[in-house]
């Protein structure tokens, strides 16, 4: 294969130090006021050997294996800047699935007075959006912050969220040019995902999606579910002829269990967003390294526990893609796995 997503690989504050706090603020004025005493408040943290803390909150559990190798991730990023644990202390919830627990766990760790916190995945994002909170944020995996309103632009964010987005629209091009080579014989593929779950989520990728489709001469089908019933349903249809895609969101995450019991039920070549649902069974896995942005998000961290605004720190795409084939799926469909794919993959599982 081709293409750019299979390719791996401060202010002197002299002033404020011989001013009374009230009499500075009451110079600077306003909300600029604010921010800059927030920055005097840290440089002196920082001058004193405070130890700073970091919340994090993940919307997944710990005894998930991702979880803990993001989590992984995060922290051996961190030290490599210098936040060692005699320096920054990180403060885990995890579990933050539904809107209720990923509101009382933001909730709790505001209590904590936190320098920094990290938001996994939207529904923690948004919990945090809810408390409004001045906190600087750093958020990881999620797919429209904009449209969330936790930033005013990928540019400029303008407010006290940046982060890292999951999305690269041209993915769902390559989710269909990847069924196409290990399922030469599909004719009709499907995209699944949940509008409901997180609006708008399957027109990310519909463009580039219905484009590789027309190319390989493949029908398109937008496979838009809200209960097993309809994910049945779908599945089902695409019986004789037949390729699914599942566009990785909260629905389909939490149902990928099913999704993939019903898949192989059916004997319908599968591509999935995420390398768990390959260990899971997929025959296929493409999308978002996340290790990689958990380690990038500490960059951001690092930079914003010295100082920067994150108003002013551009919300990052993703980079890093990571390809998992199952060839035990593969043998189980009768499908052969071309060597030059196999060759590209980040992960075999035999």
């Amino acid at each position: 294969m081709s293409g750019p997503l299979i390719n791996r690989r401060k202010l002197g504050f002299g002033l404020a130090g011989r001013m009374k706090r009230r009499q500075f603020i009451a110079l600077i004025g306003g909300a600029g006021a604010s921010a800059l005493a927030l920055q005097v408040r840290d440089g002196r943290a920082q001058e004193s050997g405070r130890k700073r803390l970091i919340v994090v909150e993940m919307a997944l559990a710990h005894e998930d294996p991702d979880g803990q190798k993001l989590a992984a991730a995060f922290e051996q990023s961190l030290r490599r800047l210098g936040w060692t644990p005699d320096r920054a202390q990180i403060e885990y919830r995890w579990n933050a699935t539904n809107a209720e627990r990923a509101d009382t766990q933001a909730a709790e760790l505001l209590k904590l007075r936190p320098d920094v916190i990290v938001a996994h995945a939207t529904i923690v994002a948004r919990a945090f959006l809810r408390q409004s909170t001045k906190t600087p944020i750093v958020f990881v995996n999620v797919s429209d912050p904009v449209g969330e309103h936790f930033v005013d632009g990928f540019g400029h964010p303008g407010g006290n969220f940046t982060g890292l987005t999951n999305i690269e629209p041209s993915i769902g091009g390559k989710y269909i040019e990847l069924l196409k080579e290990v399922a030469p014989r599909v004719t009709r593929a499907a995209m699944m995902f949940n509008p409901n779950s997180t609006p708008g989520r399957g027109s990310y990728f519909s463009g580039s999606f219905d484009a590789a489709a027309a190319a390989l001469s493949i029908r398109p089908i937008e496979a838009a579910v809200q209960n097993l019933a309809d994910v049945e349903a779908a599945i089902a249809g695409l019986e004789t002829g037949g390729g699914l895609v599942v566009i990785g969101e909260p629905f389909t995450n939490l149902h990928r269990a099913d999704i993939l019991r019903l898949s192989k039920q059916y004997r319908l070549p599968t591509i999935c967003p995420y390398r768990l649902y390959a260990h899971d069974g997929c025959l296929l896995s493409f999308g978002v390294d996340f290790s990689d942005q958990f380690a990038r998000a500490a960059g951001y961290v690092d930079r914003i526990l010295k100082g920067e605004n994150p108003a002013n720190l551009p919300v990052q795409a993703p980079v890093k893609f990571e390809l998992v084939i199952n060839l035990k799926t593969a043998k189980a469909l009768g499908l052969s796995v071309p060597p030059s794919l196999l060759a590209t993959a980040d992960e075999v599982i035999e």
